[in-house]
């Protein structure tokens, strides 16, 4: 008896040191802790710096007007889809949604993704623009008819296949820097309320052409460098021979053809020969 009272004693201080410990343990742990849940907590007073670092690019706002003159260049409008591709602070994605148009900004930085969804709540707009923290080049593009981004020249031609796999008409429009030799659409500069940063280029993701076709029991051939077409109807060369989107336009012998490319067909209609329709398939 008297052993097993001497053992339940040293059991008991036992105990009494190891729940010491553990209190001693436990409040040099809880500071630590909180430190870390404050880390990790969004700042609701943070202010980006210009210029400052991110993981591919500095961060530096597109002045304003150049972000209106950037929806104006890609038509966007409700109905449309547009991802911005590193959106900062928000205000092309702000902008795309006070237009009506559901729109969503892509971002590295968490402190400026929570950034971008305060300006979007404090503009009203919150359920048609959204935000997330993501790596642009790990993102889904395809529900977007519109893809805005304001990145450096490098990485826009990294991004380059990726956007010309997107749906033919999708719009593609960059703040100053172009997509290698991937010659604009449209370029314009806004020389109103800006000073740096003024340029925009609008590219329309055109739709895949090269290769052989048959025009109405014809020999169709096209050579395609983005947008830009060349080829042959029945060893006869195309003249003037352009591709937007998904609308495609040549000449041959006098005769103008414009159509539409719908994967492996085309049709159309005719200015100078007849019948006034045509269509074409691949292969």
């Amino acid at each position: 008896m008297m052993l097993a009272l001497l053992g339940s004693s040293l059991q008991s201080k036992a105990l009494r040191r190891c729940a010491r410990g553990m209190a001693v343990l436990a409040a040099c742990a809880l500071p630590a802790l909180a430190a870390v849940q404050a880390a990790e907590k969004p700042d609701s007073s943070y202010v980006p710096d210009v210029g400052q670092e991110g993981k591919d690019v500095v961060w530096v706002p597109t002045p304003q007007t150049l972000v209106d003159k950037m929806m104006d260049m890609a038509k966007a409008a409700p109905g449309d889809t547009l991802i911005d591709l590193g959106s900062g602070d928000g205000r092309l994605v702000i902008t795309a949604a006070q237009r009506g148009i559901k729109a969503h900004g892509i971002e590295y930085n968490p402190e400026m993704v929570e950034l971008a969804r305060r300006n979007a709540q404090a503009a009203g707009v919150s359920g048609r623009a959204t935000f997330e923290k993501a790596d642009l080049f790990e993102t889904d593009l395809s529900r977007a008819t519109v893809v805005t981004l304001f990145l450096l020249p490098t990485i826009n031609e990294k991004l380059r296949p990726r956007l010309l796999d997107l749906k033919p008409g999708t719009r593609v429009v960059s703040n100053t820097f172009p997509m290698g030799d991937w010659r604009p659409d449209e370029q314009a500069t806004v020389t109103e309320q800006c000073q740096t940063w003024c340029s925009a280029l609008l590219w329309i993701v055109p739709a895949k052409v090269e290769g052989a076709w048959k025009l109405d029991g014809r020999e169709l051939k096209l050579a395609q460098q983005y947008q830009r077409l060349s080829g042959t109807l029945d060893a006869r060369p195309l003249d003037d021979a352009t591709l937007r989107g998904d609308e495609i336009s040549f000449s041959v012998n006098g005769v103008r053809y414009r159509g539409k490319v719908n994967g492996n067909t085309m049709q159309g209609t005719r200015a100078g020969g007849k019948p006034a329709s045509w269509s074409a398939v691949r292969g």
